[in-house]
């Protein structure tokens, strides 16, 4: 059994915000591999379905970003999970737009949500890391994560990049975790017109 974890913030205010892009990505997992609804438990709202043979769970945690720690924890606890078995998606601010790295164990980079899973679980466990670029300046990082994307980022990397992630994810079940970063960087960045700024 495998743990996917979105993370984001969960008021309806920041739905298409750019810190919630690791939120979309599960949903549309979720979508793509026909889950049942979600239910609240653990802190968070939390689905199981299969994709392939396996038995994947998706939590959403509620506890805000920062807090993100405390609902993981509950999960990984709850259903005597291995950390391996745990993956994290989320924004990165210091991969290009559309840009995706996935690695096993590592640091923070700054992300106050992987701070609080470190915390709580430690820092052994799969990163899905979504790019969502930088604003240049850090004074300026909070305002932008907490902006919606562009209108043109949702209707061209945002879908080739989830969509992509979404059809492939058995790819991380299978340990190809570099067979699913390729796929996506062809989705994103093959087409001219589908290039992120």
């Amino acid at each position: 059994m495998f743990l996917f974890v979105g993370l984001g913030n969960p008021e309806k205010k920041h739905i298409t915000n750019r810190h919630n892009i690791g939120f979309m990505a599960v949903d549309d997992i979720m979508g793509k591999h026909q889950f049942p609804p979600y239910r609240n438990r653990f802190q968070g709202f939390i689905s199981e379905g299969k994709i392939g043979r396996n038995t994947v769970r998706i939590l959403k945690p509620t506890t805000y970003m920062n807090e993100s720690g405390r609902s993981v924890k509950e999960a990984v606890k709850f259903f005597k999970l291995k950390n391996d078995k745990v993956f994290v998606f989320y924004d990165d601010l210091d991969l290009i737009p559309g840009k995706c790295r996935i690695k096993y164990r590592g640091g923070s980079g700054g992300h106050n949500g992987l701070r609080s899973i470190s915390a709580h679980i430690g820092v052994d466990y799969w990163r899905v890391r979504l790019g969502i670029g930088h604003p240049g300046h850090k004074d300026k990082v909070l305002r932008y994560v907490l902006q919606d994307f562009t209108k043109k980022e949702q209707s061209s990397w945002i879908p080739n990049l989830l969509n992509t992630l979404a059809d492939n994810a058995e790819l991380l079940l299978q340990n190809k975790e570099n067979t699913l970063m390729s796929k996506l960087a062809v989705s994103v960045f093959s087409e001219k017109e589908n290039k992120p700024d």
